[in-house]
């Protein structure tokens, strides 16, 4: 039995005992029942209708506000998500990002704790599923570059000590740890960043090579001897920008015990225009090369849907011109594209997708999988139960 397979076998009879399967079922109508199981990879908690909310191109300030917005809140908390991988720290920009993560991750613990009620922070996958029993969200702090390491490898433990649980290793351009999506030159893993995933690997940090170049997610993955993730991300085979992942990238994450997200995000699509089709098609090429136990999701966004189109494609055009002067754009954002599915919004989007896979044929089993089980397994594998 090859690996990959004997650990989806292993995690499937382990999860059925935790009381969280068997919750996607197709009811005569064909919908999937309310009570989902979700983790999504790669996701906020924020109300993008709210005046001077930052677009899910760019992250949260570090002295930002200690309350979350109620309704990005309810529709979190309806949405059916158990846990989600909340970007905090650094970045981009001009601030140190060692200072800037430390202050970041103060600030979220915080606003944890001002909302008992409704949050969990997440240190294993135990609280995961405790969130899921008491209806709150679990919130899994994560990275989405690892540039606050500086040239110090120990930075890891001192991160995983605060509670950071998934540490993606560049953005869109270049560090000292490799090369991000959009550098031309597509370098591979340094050997400082060698000791990053070596460290990350000890103190049972999730690797996330979301937005790294293709060498450096290869090195990476070579690198590492845990389970790793790219929590989000597309199937280059399907469209040919370089946000999304090679069939060899996905296939060797897959085989290492790991789990690739698909997002709901333009890049699924050549023109950017990308509509909720897309993001099914994207998940029904990963399936066979990954295997059904090694897919998921990291939508990229939050769970409250954008009231006027015509105010977000405007705030996306002066969104994408800023990052593009700021050397952080990707190939795939450009004017006239909005960062998130339009017809995949809202608190209903996770039963949306549900029930398209279920109407094309895709098991109740393998749909609880790609929605909340897999990743469940992967962060029991790395973090923990």
């Amino acid at each position: 039995m090859a690996r990959r397979t004997f650990l989806g076998a292993a995690a499937g009879l382990a999860l059925a005992a935790t009381g969280v399967a068997g919750r996607v079922r197709a009811s005569g109508a064909g919908r999937a029942q309310p009570d989902l199981f979700v983790i999504n990879m790669l996701g906020g908690i924020r109300n993008p209708n709210r005046r001077g909310s930052r677009g899910p191109f760019g992250g949260a300030p570090a002295d930002g506000p200690l309350t979350l917005d109620e309704r990005a809140l309810s529709d979190a908390l309806a949405s059916g998500t158990a846990a989600a991988n909340t970007t905090i720290g650094y970045v981009a920009g001009p601030e140190d990002p060692f200072e800037y993560s430390v202050a970041d991750v103060s600030r979220w613990n915080r606003i944890i704790r001002a909302h008992p009620e409704a949050l969990l922070k997440v240190w294993a996958a135990s609280d995961i599923e405790r969130a899921a029993r008491e209806g709150k969200v679990g919130i899994i702090q994560g990275f989405q570059n690892a540039a606050m390491m500086d040239d110090d490898p120990q930075r890891v433990a001192v991160f995983a000590g605060l509670g950071v649980k998934i540490i993606q290793l560049t953005y869109n351009g270049p560090n000292q740890i490799g090369h991000g999506s959009m550098v031309p030159e597509n370098g591979g893993l340094t050997e400082f960043g060698r000791d990053v995933v070596a460290e990350l690997n000890a103190t049972e940090t999730l690797v996330d090579l979301s937005h790294s170049g293709e060498r450096t997610c290869l090195g990476a993955i070579d690198a590492s001897a845990a389970p790793i993730a790219i929590t989000h991300t597309g199937c280059r085979a399907l469209t040919d920008l370089p946000r999304n992942k090679t069939d060899r990238e996905l296939r060797l994450v897959a085989g290492g015990g790991g789990i690739v997200g698909i997002y709901f995000m333009p890049f699924p699509a050549a023109d950017g225009m990308a509509v909720a089709d897309d993001v099914v098609r994207h998940i029904e090429h990963a399936v066979p090369v990954c295997g059904e136990e090694h897919v998921g999701i990291g939508t990229d966004g939050g769970t409250t849907a954008v009231d006027d189109l015509d105010a977000a494609y405007e705030a996306a055009r002066r969104e994408v011109e800023a990052r593009r002067r700021a050397g952080i754009g990707a190939a795939g954002e450009r004017p006239g594209v909005v960062p998130f599915i339009p017809d995949l919004q809202g608190p209903g989007q996770f039963r949306k997708l549900a029930d398209m896979l279920l109407s094309r044929g895709h098991t109740p089993e393998r749909v609880e999988r790609i929605l909340g089980l897999n990743a469940l397994r992967v962060m029991r594998d790395v973090l923990g139960a």
